[in-house]
């Protein structure tokens, strides 16, 4: 079950994460937990690589990876995000307005996203949150549309019908020529007007600094109204109030610098150039206007002003790029102190295939002696003895006057040989019987991603008798592998008892077969099996437990 869920979890890294120092970098994140256990910590780091939306689906990866007694705690520190819509009802004309701030729009790459809400204002108490993306407005879905005309769109309709889905997150980005950047709702700030940070032309349709409200204005017997006003740069069109003379109308009546004129006696200014707003404005004594407040105060800022919101945006910035910065030289540490080690088990394993080898070759020329022994006595012996059973014939070669032979010496030693042999089997045998070898290292042989997932075990069959063991598959098949398809009765796998039918044959005798065709794993595992020696090693992958009972229907 939990090789299944880190197999996923790696899957869905792969797919979402293009990065490969950020996949290291998550995967070194969730080490450094499971030693510390600092959940705060790891949902912080988190953070740093899944930094937008594309990437959210990690967090429900990342949870059945969290130990029971802190998977509450993780819930409540990592973001709620939900796919269900939710629509909700707002009017255009209630004198506080909508009650939110939005930005973003397809003209910089991203949907519309709620940014802020005022408290027990409309949209608050509708239940829509921070960080909601509006996927429809008046039944029209707006993910082609640009933030100008999703403005437009809210004011055609006095009831605005707003379905939204919760996200969790908010693009940050100054300007359309600057990469699109995201910020968690919680590690968000928004700004007075909610347009000097945010994404140019972001326009509140409604909110604490920016509501649209409605002045009544009469100018029989005045001077005039005692305001300027300038048309909006091409990214935030509109007509927009730029001075207001202190102790004028415009200002008993709460005009300000940067209010924009939404409408005047019925007439959208939405789309007026400057030539006719002044005209509107001057065609009547008595005046109705409706303003956004504070809609384009960021277009008339200071210098002074601009240079430090210019500042605070930066310091952000740099703080973000320190951390991950640390993150990602601690990363490259880390990575470096795991190249080293892997370098060392491949010595060490290249080591161990070298004594192998050498062992093998030993063994080899002392059944090769044996044999030319056995050959040249039977030339001097054999003969000259009556014909006899096996067993007799066996009990006289062993009593046979050695100081008779001309090779008593060679006699000698390779009985002693014979001698040491039968004490290093009978040794052997005294240790007990193991299934699997217990201190074998999967790593020695294989990479990490042969391995992945893998319940790999090493199996020493003792050579009695026939193997009894067929296969199938081969890396130019479907299954992809070689894979046990048969294990029969009484043969020596049989009566070993470690495999069983559909585990996956990665090496034998050293030699490993995952890139090989079945052809050629036959005649490996024959040649390993008719050699020399009285054990076979097979390093397998156990094939995992069914979790359920197979249906079987018989005709």
């Amino acid at each position: 079950m939990e090789r299944r869920v880190a197999r996923e979890f790696r899957h869905k890294v792969n797919l979402l994460i293009d990065n490969e120092a950020e996949k290291d970098y998550l995967y070194d994140v969730l080490r450094m937990y499971h030693q510390s256990m600092n959940l705060p910590v790891l949902v912080g780091d988190l953070k740093l690589v899944l930094n937008e939306p594309a990437r959210l689906p990690l967090f429900d990866a990342i949870r059945p990876l969290i130990p029971l007694r802190h998977q509450v705690e993780y819930d409540q520190l990592t973001p709620k995000r939900s796919r269900k819509l939710k629509e909700v009802r707002l009017d255009r004309l209630n004198p506080e307005g909508l009650g939110l701030s939005v930005r973003g729009g397809v003209e910089f790459s991203c949907g519309l996203f709620i940014s802020q809400l005022v408290k027990g204002g409309q949209a608050d108490n509708a239940g829509l949150q921070v960080g909601d993306e509006i996927v429809r407005i008046n039944g029209y879905c707006i993910s082609s549309c640009t933030h100008e005309e999703v403005i437009n769109l809210i004011r055609t309709k006095k009831i605005v019908s707003i379905k939204v889905r919760h996200i969790g997150m908010i693009p940050v980005k100054s300007s359309p020529d600057e990469p699109l950047k995201w910020q968690y709702v919680d590690q968000f700030v928004s700004e007075p007007g909610e347009g000097k940070g945010s994404i140019a032309g972001l326009a509140s349709s409604g909110g604490r600094d920016n509501k649209e409200k409605k002045v009544f204005i009469s100018l029989i017997g005045t001077k005039g109204m005692g305001c300027s006003i300038s048309s909006g740069p091409t990214q935030k069109p509109g007509i927009f109030i730029s001075n207001v003379k202190p102790g004028s109308l415009s200002a008993e009546v709460g005009l300000e610098v940067g209010d924009q004129i939404v409408e005047v006696n019925g007439v959208d200014f939405s789309n007026v150039d400057h030539k006719e707003a002044v005209r509107v404005l001057k065609s009547s004594r008595t005046l109705t206007i409706s303003v956004v407040a504070g809609a384009g105060k960021e277009l008339f800022m200071t210098e002074e002003e601009r240079q430090r919101e210019a500042r605070v945006r930066e310091q952000e910035r740099q703080e973000l790029m320190h951390q991950k910065r640390l993150a990602l030289e601690t990363n490259k540490i880390i990575k470096e102190q795991q190249e080293k080690e892997r370098i060392r088990k491949l010595e060490i394993s290249q080591k161990a295939a070298e004594e192998e080898e050498r062992y093998r070759r030993e063994i080899e020329q002392i059944t090769a002696e044996e044999e030319k022994f056995k050959k040249e006595w039977e030339e001097d012996w054999g003969p000259k003895e009556p014909p006899k059973s096996l067993k007799t014939v066996t009990a006289e070669v062993h009593s046979a006057p050695r100081s008779k032979h001309k090779n008593v010496k060679g006699v000698a030693h390779d009985q002693l040989e014979t001698d040491d042999l039968d004490e290093v089997s009978t040794k052997q045998d005294k240790q007990g019987f193991q299934k699997y070898v217990e201190d074998f290292d999967p790593y020695s042989m294989f990479t990490p991603e042969q391995i992945l997932g893998k319940d790999v075990r090493l199996l020493r069959i003792k050579k009695e008798g026939s193997l009894d063991l067929a296969v199938e598959g081969g890396i130019d098949s479907p299954i992809g592998k070689i894979v046990v398809s048969a294990i029969y009765e009484d043969g020596a796998a049989d009566k070993h008892g470690g495999i069983v039918k559909g585990d996956e044959i990665l090496a034998v005798n050293g030699k490993i077969l995952i890139d090989s065709k079945l052809a050629e794993a036959q005649a490996t595992l024959g040649k390993a099996w008719n050699m020399g020696g009285d054990w076979i090693d097979l390093v397998i992958a156990a094939s995992p437990p069914k979790e359920y009972d197979d249906e079987m229907t018989f005709f």
